[in-house]
């Protein structure tokens, strides 16, 4: 059984702004396993970036500070550790794919340089070895004329292009996690469909462990193992991915399902799941999602539902499943 690489415990991460506190992250809970892909999933502002962002210790403070809980990492608590340990982890165990290549990329450095910094700071080669490493990376990652790629600015490649050298970049220490977020958004299907199968390659050539972050369940089903929705700041369902699809159990959940178009089917309009996220400032005690839920109970406008098993491998936060396991 593998064993866990990543445990997030009762993580809270909030922003205080001059409105009042934003809880971006409340308590927050669940595990990535060694050569695991776990897509977080949900509406933009859910918090899904956050939490990724606490992982690597990368919260700008002020405003934004982590106020409890534990992340272990192989069984440290990295919230723990000193700024030096985290720049050790940062880029050489813990690896992340922004969004937007184009403003993660230094546009006044080559690329070459930029891939060679992380190499020669975690791995200790010289510049003519990091050099080699960072064109023999550029190769695996399917960049073709590495050598003449390592010379150029960002703004003289494509999206993809440019995807593909963040990629590398981020694999090029072999990190035990690589955080993906939301790396495909800004690109075509064709060059999507190619990012996600060189991350599957990654993964199995290196065994290394995803966090995926996005929105787009058609990415979720193609590179999942385990899925985690998200809702305004909290975990409200978990579940390996065939699970989840087959039987999804909370509304919000069924919602992101419903939403999705479906090719075999002819609507005249795709759905979407009504009303809209609670003001993130001054958020009820009761269940958030009971505003926009056609099976809201009395319950569910009183008390905020706990996260439950209600099968050894599914959990939910609803009182429809109250009795939980």
């Amino acid at each position: 059984m593998a064993k866990t690489l990543v445990e997030f415990k009762n993580l809270k991460t909030y922003f205080h702004t001059g409105e009042g506190v934003v809880k971006a992250v409340n308590d927050v809970s669940f595990k990535i396993k060694e050569g695991e892909t776990v897509c977080v999933v949900g509406e933009s502002g859910c918090g899904k970036s956050v939490t990724a962002m606490s992982l690597m210790r990368l919260i700008p403070n002020p405003p934004g500070k982590i106020e409890g809980g534990e992340i272990l990492f192989q069984g440290k608590d990295i919230l723990k550790l000193s700024e030096d340990e985290m720049r050790h982890i940062r880029g050489n165990d813990v690896s992340v794919i922004f969004q937007e290549p184009m403003t993660s990329l230094n546009p006044v450095f080559r690329i070459g340089d930029q891939i060679c910094e992380a190499i020669i700071l975690h791995q200790k080669l010289t510049k003519q070895e990091a050099e080699k490493k960072a064109i023999d990376v550029l190769k695996i990652i399917g960049i073709p004329r590495a050598e003449e790629i390592m010379q150029c600015f960002p703004h003289e490649l494509s999206g993809g292009m440019r995807q593909r050298v963040m990629i590398a970049m981020a694999v090029c220490c072999n990190p035990k996690l690589l955080i993906a977020d939301e790396p495909t958004t800004a690109l075509d299907v064709t060059i999507q469909a190619q990012i996600l199968d060189l991350m599957r390659d990654i993964k199995k050539k290196l065994n290394t462990s995803i966090m995926f972050i996005t929105h787009d369940l058609g990415v979720v089903a193609e590179m999942a193992d385990y899925i985690v929705v998200m809702y305004a700041g909290k975990v409200i369902e978990e579940a390996p991915v065939e699970e989840l699809f087959k039987n999804p159990l909370h509304p919000y959940t069924k919602g992101l399902l419903k939403s999705k178009p479906v090719l075999t089917e002819k609507a005249d309009r795709l759905y979407s799941i009504p009303g809209q996220v609670p003001y993130p400032i001054g958020m009820p005690d009761n269940c958030y999602f009971s505003s926009r839920c056609d099976k809201c109970k009395a319950k569910c406008k009183d008390v905020q539902p706990e996260l439950k098993y209600v099968n050894d491998r599914h959990k939910v936060a609803c009182w429809l499943y109250e009795e939980g396991k």
